[in-house]
């Protein structure tokens, strides 16, 4: 008898003890889902706001949206167009070295031989080329002082060189600028340049 006793006390306590696990879980299952749905309120509200806004937005007239997308990329346009041409690349060039003699050949594609300077120093040269914008050689202007008579064109990749390139070779020997020469063409630059050679003279001791 006392053993059985025992073991209904001890199934008692062990309920007791379940209820009160089950509770607080339960506890904590209402918790969560509380905080979920509260998350899930303030979601929805955002939603909403959203959602009017947007319904507020497609209220703009199709124009007055062309006219909006038209400057964003015109603007866009110009001031990528400014970094382009505010750097100053490299241009590609093969230099071959003789005895008395260097060749150097320049890549220039898509640009005539006005579009080029060359300027020779002392033991190096100095070869500039600048590459217009393709809209520019279609004849458009898109900076124009009046925006009515800028044309109305727009550019959708732009991953050709423009502006000015340039390139400085040095050489290890001095140079005979007034014997350099330099023929273009198609878009190839090849300069011709004498090494200077300075003759001994002998000097006689009195």
């Amino acid at each position: 008898m006392v053993e059985k006793d025992v073991l209904e006390e001890k199934m008692n306590e062990r309920k007791e003890k379940f209820d009160s696990a089950k509770e607080k879980v339960e506890e904590k299952v209402d918790e969560k889902y509380n905080e979920k749905k509260e998350k899930f309120e303030q979601r929805k509200e955002k939603g909403k706001v959203y959602s009017e806004k947007f319904v507020n937005d497609l209220n703009c007239t199709i124009e007055e949206f062309k006219e909006n997308f038209k400057s964003m990329q015109k603007y866009a346009d110009e001031k990528f167009n400014e970094y382009k041409n505010a750097t100053i690349s490299n241009l590609a060039v093969d230099l071959v070295e003789a005895d008395d003699i260097y060749y150097l050949k320049v890549a220039i594609p898509g640009i005539t031989k006005d579009d080029v300077e060359i300027e020779a120093g002392d033991n190096d040269l100095v070869i500039t080329a600048t590459f217009k914008p393709f809209v520019e050689e279609l004849g458009f202007n898109l900076e124009a002082e009046d925006e009515e008579d800028a044309d109305d064109v727009r550019i959708i990749a732009s991953e050709l060189t423009v502006g000015k390139c340039s390139k400085t070779v040095r050489f290890e020997n001095s140079i005979d600028v007034e014997k350099i020469t330099a023929k273009y063409k198609s878009g190839i630059v090849l300069i011709t340049i004498p090494k200077l050679i300075i003759p001994k003279h002998k000097v006689t001791v009195e």
